[in-house]
């Protein structure tokens, strides 16, 4: 049995390109889990095992690991940097109980660094900070230290400082050891050495100790006492207080390295073990849950995290969440995709389960004779639309299953099917994320598919309040259909999705047919009337009605309110919503006229602007719509030397005449599809 106060479940994230992946293999190789160290640029590394992952050379799923360290046993999840998969580091961050931070040094605070920063902060997980690549031209510890602060609102304290700038760069200062540490780089990283401050930086090592044992003083009564006596504390009581500051979330230690280089990795390892949580062990019968699906032509692998109990092989347990029976076939822990059989997990471990069939992703697991539900976990909607259709008759028969599959395992792609074109659609979080699935679609389940043109995902809205009386009546010779109902509806703010209220009073709409009335609002929202797009942010009452004792019935009420709100939302001047994305562009100095205007002629508003080392950085808002082919324009303008990252934002209303041009078009390609 694991003592649970020795382990550790703690996931790396950050913006692409940070080197999460680089410092994951580091990590493998100095504990001892690997003995070669894997390199992303061949693509050799552990965990970025699929062959999409070799290929490009970045993160697409999160794949999970254990270590030893210390006497700790470390479960470390390597989470995807690109937004388009920000899905993984949702999932892995619910269940984890600490992350580690990863900021580019030159780079510092990028789009996606702020995403999950916010991730990890919806959850309360502690989080420690490691600047990367400080072997780098152009690398700043304290500017990134600084970002961090302003501009995530993090209260970064460093804990280590560096030595050396660029490529001089060769160890760290420890301010919590009070000492230096030099790497030996042609060990390969393995050894380092510790010796007395140098004299060069003992003033700057003075300041920041003094400033690292004021910040957590604030959390330590008697350390407080020594630092206003000015006594100095021990490390034990440093560590001790800094361990209490960083899981009360106060603050964020900050270390540095390059993992490239292996320097700073065993320091960053004693961080996790030091300063990250411990499992919050609860007495009680089992409770785990779910957070990912991953399956491959032999089995279905279904994530776990244990909170109470044990979840054991062979044994039946509950999915409260669906009101199923489900029996644990096999438990296994992941090295990356290499299984490692198991014959139990206790409360605080992270595991994989063979054998469940109707688990999804944030459903929970539980003893059948004590059903509990956990928190959920709430995913984004997707952004970008493509029709796919089957090359052949063969495929069109493997599709359907195939493409179950795989939105069983991601929550953000989502497969609709459109009645008026016939055309099956795959909804996702970019362009990224649908090629990849098209590929895995190839690859993984031998399906060939034509893929239509991208579709943003626009949205409907209200902007004005309405009511409508509409009644339903059929008679036809036997038994007819009867309902009345009136509405009305008030624009909500962005956001704030659906509300529906019943204000109904004395029983003119019997009370076994509101649900059938709220049922047929929500269906008619699906397929706005403006545009054929879903209805967002609106809050629609039923204020009045009839009824037949005859005649009526959920059927009725349910198709009355569906006609009824299609008229309403008529009445409600509609009005187009479109994604907004937040776009970062890294460009050198000579190009950043050209960017600047071609963002601006895609309807961008530039937000900021600052220099980036030898490169200037431009934030924009710029609409989803207008950013398809930009990857080749952007390389086109500045020579290959420019690059760009965005997320999803906000959506905002279209203006009048472009709403109307997409309104056209869109009656246009479905009249055509129709053919």
């Amino acid at each position: 049995m694991i003592d649970q106060t020795k382990i550790r479940n703690i996931g790396i994230i950050a913006h692409i390109d940070s080197g999460k992946t680089t410092t994951s293999e580091r990590i493998l190789y100095f504990t001892g889990r690997t003995h070669k160290i894997g390199n992303v640029d061949d693509g050799n590394t552990a965990l970025d095992w699929m062959e999409q992952e070799k290929e490009r050379g970045i993160t697409i799923t999160a794949a999970a690991t254990a270590v030893e360290w210390r006497d700790h046993r470390i479960n470390l999840i390597d989470t995807p940097g690109h937004v388009d998969f920000t899905v993984e580091v949702e999932r892995s961050l619910r269940v984890l109980d600490g992350a580690v931070a990863l900021f580019c040094g030159v780079g510092g605070v990028e789009p996606q660094s702020m995403t999950v920063w916010r991730q990890a902060e919806k959850y309360e997980v502690p989080s420690i900070c490691f600047v990367n690549k400080m072997d780098r031209t152009g690398a700043d510890f304290f500017d990134v230290v600084t970002k961090i602060q302003k501009e995530l609102g993090g209260n970064a304290v460093p804990i280590v400082l560096p030595v050396g700038k660029n490529e001089q760069f060769n160890g760290i200062i420890d301010l919590v050891k009070n000492c230096e540490v030099l790497w030996d780089e042609k060990g390969g990283g393995t050894t380092f050495t510790e010796r007395p401050i140098p004299e060069a930086y003992k003033e700057e090592a003075a300041k920041w100790r003094k400033n690292l044992i004021e910040k957590i003083s604030e959390q330590d009564e008697q350390l407080l006492e020594k630092f206003m006596a000015n006594i100095e504390p021990t490390e034990a009581e440093i560590r001790s207080a800094l361990r209490k500051a960083t899981l009360a979330r106060s603050i964020n230690p900050v270390l540095c390295g390059s993992a490239a280089r292996n320097i700073g990795i065993q320091r960053l390892l004693d961080a996790v073990v030091d300063y990250l949580p411990a499992p919050k062990i609860e007495p009680g019968p089992l409770a785990a849950l779910a957070f990912k699906i991953f399956s491959d032509r032999h089995n279905k692998l279904t994530y776990v995290r244990v909170y109470k109990g044990t979840l054991s092989s062979g044994s039946y347990v509950l999915n409260s969440t669906r009101g199923t029976r489900e029996r644990v076939g096999r438990l296994v822990e992941m090295h990356a995709n290499k299984p490692i059989i198991r014959e139990s997990l206790a409360a605080g471990e992270i595991g994989a389960v063979i054998g469940f069939d109707k688990t999804l992703t944030g459903n929970t697991i539980c003893d059948p004779d004590h059903p509990v539900t956990l928190e959920a976990i709430e995913f984004p909607a997707p952004v970008i639309s493509v029709s796919i259709t089957p090359e052949s008759r063969a495929d069109s028969d493997k599709l359907s299953l195939a493409l179950a599959k795989l939105a069983e395992e991601d929550p953000t792609f989502v497969i609709s099917f459109d009645h008026e074109t016939e055309e099956t659609i795959m909804s996702g979080m970019g362009e990224l994320h649908l090629e990849i699935l098209v590929d895995r679609l190839k690859r993984e389940h031998g399906v060939s598919a034509k893929v239509g043109r991208p579709q943003v995902a626009y949205r409907e809205t209200a902007t004005t309040t309405a009511e409508v009386d509409h009644k339903l009546q059929k008679q036809t010779g036997g038994k007819g259909d009867f309902a009345r109902v009136c509405l009305t509806c008030e624009p909500l703010a962005p956001g704030a999705g659906f509300e529906f209220v019943n204000d109904v009073k004395g029983g003119n709409v019997p009370k076994e047919y509101i649900p059938a009335v709220e049922k047929g609002i929500v269906e008619a929202m699906s397929k706005g009337v403006y545009a054929g797009f879903p209805i967002v942010d609106l809050r629609v009452s039923l204020v009045d009605g009839d009824y037949h004792d005859v005649d009526s019935s959920e059927r009725a009420f349910n198709t009355c309110a569906s006609m009824a709100f299609k008229d309403l939302f008529r009445k409600a001047s509609p009005q187009l919503l479109e994604p907004v994305m937040s776009v970062s562009v890294i460009t050198p100095a000579d190009y950043l006229g050209s960017v600047n205007g071609d963002l601006a002629a895609r309807r961008g508003r530039i937000e900021a602007m600052e220099q980036r080392g030898v490169n200037h950085e431009i934030r924009s808002f710029v609409p989803l719509g207008s950013m398809f082919g930009y990857s080749t324009q952007v390389r086109t303008l500045s020579s290959g030397k420019a690059t760009f990252t965005m997320t999803f934002d906000h959506y905002e209303p279209v203006p009048f005449n472009l709403a109307e041009e997409i309104v056209a078009s869109r009656a246009k390609l479905m009249a055509t599809r129709r053919l």
